[in-house]
């Protein structure tokens, strides 16, 4: 089973998405969205930029653990991934976005609405 981008409307009204590896676990997450449509474009920046090393930024907390940001050509945040134990661990993160980020098909989770 291939990854997958999962949209979602939040409880505070906005639209994100999470970029799942095929193991079912989130690899990136997006900001939030006022509009739907601003997801999805943000769905097409990652498969842009997924596949560009120079694309993420590696970072570490302030407690140790190592992440990684997703940003565009015009330097806005597309995503961020979750705390990894280890840079090995998140430089595996970086390669599932790399290999998911650009083909994921996506699961829209948001109802559609009432009439």
């Amino acid at each position: 089973m291939p990854g997958k981008y999962e949209l979602k409307k939040t409880a505070s009204g906005q639209y994100m998405f999470n970029l799942k590896a095929a193991n079912h676990q989130v690899i990136l997450t997006s900001e939030q969205y006022r509009a739907k449509d601003s997801a999805f474009v943000g769905i097409a920046a990652v498969r842009k930029n997924s596949p560009l090393d120079e694309r993420y930024h590696r970072k570490v907390a302030s407690d140790g653990q190592h992440y990684f940001v997703l940003w565009a050509a015009n330097n806005k945040v597309i995503g961020k991934s979750e705390l990894y134990k280890t840079k090995a661990a998140m430089e595996n993160g970086v390669a599932s976005v790399k290999k998911n980020g650009p083909t994921a098909p996506i699961d829209n989770q948001i109802p559609p609405p009432r009439s």
